[in-house]
């Protein structure tokens, strides 16, 4: 039984606005301001180079071959059935599992701000619930994102307006000559490297291909207008952040946006339980994204995945033996791993991804170029890969020199 298509252009928007916004913002902006301090905002600025990029040709190949394989299937249509197609596949299934995982961790770190609940506890509970809102069905998890990310949009605005003095003072904070010494090329690329996790979503939005409306418009247009609406919110919130001369103490708490609101004299609560809301957004996209690509590389007889991952249950229409086996790795690697270490891992398996789906674009639009689907400009995946292999050797260089290293 295959998957049934029920997203439209404002469900699969709001499933991937939510699915990048998540932890991106309300987690990980702490990591990006720890590395790249009052530099933070240029250091977003350089991450969504790679990933507009990366984004475009995301665009075009899921109109082109709308399948849940993702960069998978778009790596086998361009170079056969062969290392680059497994790598692909196995890649996005490791990136999104340590995506998930940090999303839960963060998650935690968020509840903790305001309740006391033994974090183990409150990991388990959280990966249970999310495993089971995925396999109720991709229509019922995109109306939860819709709601979940309503919420968080409503608290970015308003964690905005707190700190809109914060934002205005922003520009001339960066400008500052004491921002600006020997160092700073390497704290805005350790900051670039990390930022790069918050956008990744657009590619899981890829793999919801078989289950979107008139997929060669509604995809690409969704994941356009979903990358430009998280752009403005990273950019305005970090700045909102370092304009405030407070980034060590933002940098340091575990809840980076809860903190800001606090030291303007409000409560955290509100903005704490909101927050939760939209946290888990990601969570759950990454998992089901998980899921179709193991049910996808079960289904075509692809890199010995077991044959049970390809059933689709015939009353919730997901591969739901797949679901809870990305739900049992999400929850052992939250356990376990800090959550700076899930991300830096998330980029990296990302980033060697896009490198992939850049190049198998490239190749294929050399081949032909279908009516009705987008016609990026060929320059587009070229610089995509280019951007994408400098992201890879800068952190490389990174941790060769101890400098961004993984820990914490």
């Amino acid at each position: 039984m295959g998957l049934k298509r029920s997203m439209g252009l404002a469900s699969l928007t709001f499933y991937g606005t939510g699915t990048i916004l998540g932890a991106g913002i309300f987690v990980v902006i702490g990591e990006v301001i720890g590395e790249a301090g009052t530099l933070a905002p240029i250091a977003y600025l350089a991450a969504a180079l790679v990933a507009f990029t990366t984004a475009l040709t995301f665009a075009e190949l899921g109109a082109r071959i709308p399948d849940a394989g993702g960069a998978m299937e778009y790596a086998a249509r361009a170079f056969g059935e062969g290392f680059l197609a497994s790598a692909s596949g196995w890649l996005l299934i490791v990136a999104n599992l340590v995506s998930a995982a940090t999303i839960v961790t963060g998650f935690v770190s968020y509840l903790d701000s305001f309740v006391s609940i033994e974090g183990q506890i409150a990991t388990t509970v959280l990966v249970l619930l999310l495993g089971a809102v995925a396999t109720v069905g991709i229509k019922q998890s995109a109306w939860f994102m819709t709601v979940t990310t309503l919420v968080g949009i409503g608290t970015l605005l308003f964690v905005l307006w707190v700190t809109r003095a914060d934002m205005i003072a922003a520009p001339a904070a960066i400008a500052n000559a004491d921002s600006w010494g020997a160092g700073s090329a390497t704290a805005i690329l350790a900051g670039a490297f990390l930022a790069v996790y918050s956008f990744i979503g657009f590619g899981d939005m890829g793999q919801t291909a078989e289950e979107v409306r008139d997929v060669e418009r509604t995809l690409p247009r969704a994941i356009v207008f979903s990358l430009l609406i998280v752009f403005v919110f990273y950019l305005a919130v970090s700045a909102a952040l370092v304009g405030g001369n407070a980034t060590e103490a933002i940098s340091d708490a575990q809840a980076p946006l809860v903190e800001a609101v606090v030291r303007k004299g409000w409560p955290a609560m509100p903005v704490a339980i909101a927050s939760l809301f939209v946290i888990v957004n990601g969570a759950l996209a990454q998992m089901i994204a998980s899921s179709r690509m193991m049910m996808d590389m079960a289904r075509d007889g692809r890199s010995v995945m077991p044959l049970a991952m390809e059933r689709v249950n015939e009353r919730t229409n997901t591969p739901v033996l797949a679901t809870l086996v990305c739900a049992g790795i999400v929850l052992a690697l939250a356990l376990f791993l800090p959550l700076k270490t899930l991300a830096s891992g998330t980029s990296l398996a990302i980033l060697l991804v896009f490198v992939i789906a850049n190049a198998a674009l490239h190749r294929l639009k050399k081949q032909d170029q279908p009516e009705g689907v987008p016609n990026v400009w060929r320059i587009v995946p070229v610089l995509g890969m280019i951007f994408c292999a400098l992201a890879l050797v800068g952190q490389v260089v990174l941790w060769v020199t101890g400098i961004g290293s993984a820990g914490h």
